[in-house]
Formats: structure tokens, sequence, C-alpha cells
């Protein structure tokens, strides 16, 4: 049996019941998978940002990111499930995610706050867009589980970006 990253579909082993077509399994488990990887690597830089985060804002801040990254953390599982659930298989390792992640990692302790919150709100911003895109092959490929999932994602990260852009505006 073959292998892609980001698509490990094992017919065989899994043989998970599902009504979808097999192409079309595939096309969502390509599409899921980055995301997966993309929302673990967002998490990781979100609770980057709240543990070193610094200054006068220091607790609006603190909260507000520690309070985003629950909320990115709380979306994996169901998104790497839905993978599972129509009988492909999702990330396996870190080693995966980096290679799936299109979440630019930022290993800099010393960030200025407002930065770390512009930067988090750009990646936000990204991760709206890709999820579009996913809903939009789940649309396609008839996965109304999956696209549903989705639209709540993309609302909640709107959200976030919006909370990020008003935390960073000057004052007039």
């Amino acid at each position: 049996m073959t292998k892609s990253p980001g698509n490990n579909i094992k017919k065989k082993e899994l043989n998970t019941p599902t009504d979808l077509d097999p192409k079309n399994v595939e096309k969502v488990a390509k599409a899921l998978n980055p995301l997966v990887a993309d929302l673990i690597a967002l998490w990781v830089k979100t609770k980057n940002y709240h543990w070193h985060m610094s200054g006068r804002n220091f607790r609006d801040y603190h909260r507000m990111l520690d309070d985003q990254s629950e909320e990115l953390i709380t979306t994996v599982d169901p998104l790497a499930e839905r993978v599972r659930k129509l009988g492909a298989n999702t990330i396996t390792s870190i080693g995966q995610i980096a290679k799936l992640q299109k979440v630019q990692d930022n290993d800099n302790a010393q960030v200025h706050p407002r930065d770390m919150l512009l930067d988090l709100m750009e990646e936000n911003k990204k991760m709206a867009h890709n999820l579009r895109e996913a809903h939009g092959i789940c649309e396609e490929a008839d996965d109304i589980g999956g696209a549903s999932l989705l639209e709540d994602y993309i609302n909640a990260t709107e959200r976030r970006t919006w909370f990020l852009f008003e935390a960073t505006r000057e004052l007039e």
C-alpha cells in the first residue's frame, strides 16, 4: 500500500464504514490533516506568546491568549476524529505536523507584546482562509459533517482575529 504525506489512507486496515466515495474521503483527508497540523502549531505559538507576554497590558493579553489557546486546542480532536470517521489516517507525529504546518514558528522569547498580537492576528487570518478552502472541498465531496465543523471553526477564527485586531489598535 502506498502512503502520501497528509493522507495515509489504508482501506484494508481501517475499512471504516462511510457512504462517501473513497476519492472524496481522500480529498477531505488531504484538506483536513494540514488544518490539524496548523491548529496544533497555532496553539503552540499562542501558548508561547502567552508564556512570554510582558508589559503594562500583561494581564489582559495573558488572559486573552490563554482563552484563545484553549479554544484552539479544543478544535484539534474533533477535526482529527472527522478524518478517522471517514476511514482515513490523521496526524501521527510531531514530524508530520512540521511537514504539514503552514503556521510560521517564532522561537524568539523576546518579542514586543504588540508584535505578538499582530503576528497571531495574521496567522488567524491565514487560518480562516485555509478553513474556508477546506470547507469548499468538504462541500464538493458531500462531507456535510466536515463542512459543518469548519463553519464553527471559521466563526471562532474570525472572532480571535477580531479580538487581536482590537487589542492592537492605537488609541485615537
